[in-house]
């Protein structure tokens, strides 16, 4: 059963737009599935590979503003983004990861949020490239209906989640764990951990790009504080990860179901919407104080108290 799981949930996903959900429930399924790429996507990086990063911003709005520059500058469709923000992404990792791959812990996740601090700044600047702090709109969307948008982010969700599973159950997957485990012995016997750790940051940042790139065709305007806010979302992708539970396939898909659905019941509470971040820190300290591993890493943890109780019944 379990390993027919994916495919189950996959099959019920697929049916939901037949069953005639409003248009703001599609909305927050559309988001719960971009928030579980870009959480599977900072999952190989700080999960995997053990490199924790608060800048995934940087690589959120780099797609981004790859679709909507192309729309503004070229008048090609915004859809292309997606593709060609595999080549930008590709090539701003490759720089991100000769620069800042060579520092580790603390320092690196400081280099990181710079960058995502670097691009927001350099986007509010270039007005006459970025149009600056006006934003970019797409003046035509492709649907007014969600359900394409449905099915295509659904598309792009399950690839990451294959393409994910492949790399970790690939000789590239033991690297990163290897890397994660204690890059010192990784180095020891001899697999090189700035090259591996540079292809986990490249594909890492892709998968977030990619996640941009789409919410620039779906929302149909961004701006620098839309797409590359420190809270909203590098810090918010470490949230989804932590509470769904790192190193883990399912871990990113379960934080975003939780953060995005609390999300909107808290914005609708008066007087606390305001402070959501705020609860989010305080969720994100109980999961590391009572559950570290997330709520599928410690799945078991969970369902304890209830076992005992059905077995005390019985």
């Amino acid at each position: 059963m379990k390993k027919f799981l994916p495919l189950i949930i996959l099959a019920i996903l697929c049916i939901l737009p037949f069953i005639g959900l409003s248009t703001y429930v599609m909305h927050i399924l559309i988001l719960v599935l971009m928030w579980s790429i870009i959480g599977m996507g900072w999952n190989i990086l700080g999960g995997y590979t053990g490199q924790v990063s608060f800048g995934h911003a940087a690589f959120f709005g780099m797609g981004a503003y790859a679709a909507g520059l192309l729309y503004q500058h070229l008048g090609i469709s915004a859809w292309w983004g997606l593709p060609v923000c595999v080549l930008i992404l590709t090539a701003l990792s490759l720089v991100v990861g000769y620069i800042c791959l060579r520092l580790r812990g603390a320092y690196f996740a400081l280099a990181t949020l710079a960058l995502g601090e670097i691009c927001r700044v350099a986007a509010e600047n270039l007005v006459g490239f970025t149009k600056g702090n006006m934003g970019i709109m797409l003046r035509e969307r492709t649907w007014v209906d969600k359900t394409w948008y449905f099915y295509i982010i659904l598309l792009l969700a399950a690839g990451t989640y294959i393409l994910i599973k492949m790399v970790m159950e690939s000789k590239l997957g033991y690297y990163f764990v290897a890397i994660r485990e204690d890059q010192d012995a990784a180095e020891s016997l001899g697999i090189n951990t700035t090259f591996y750790k540079t292809i986990s940051l490249c594909i890492s940042g892709v998968l977030t790009g990619i996640a941009g790139a789409y919410y620039m065709n779906y929302m149909g305007y961004i701006d620098p504080s839309t797409v590359f806010p420190l809270s909203e979302v590098s810090i918010a992708t470490v949230v989804v990860v932590m509470v769904g539970g790192a190193a883990t396939y399912w871990g990113p898909i379960v934080g975003a179901v939780i953060m995005i659905f609390l999300a909107e019941e808290i914005r609708s509470i008066p007087f606390i919407g305001a402070a959501h971040q705020t609860i989010f820190g305080i969720i994100l300290i109980l999961i590391v104080m009572f559950l570290p591993n997330g709520i599928v890493g410690d799945f078991r943890k969970l369902i304890k108290p209830f076992k005992g109780k059905k077995g005390a019944s019985s």
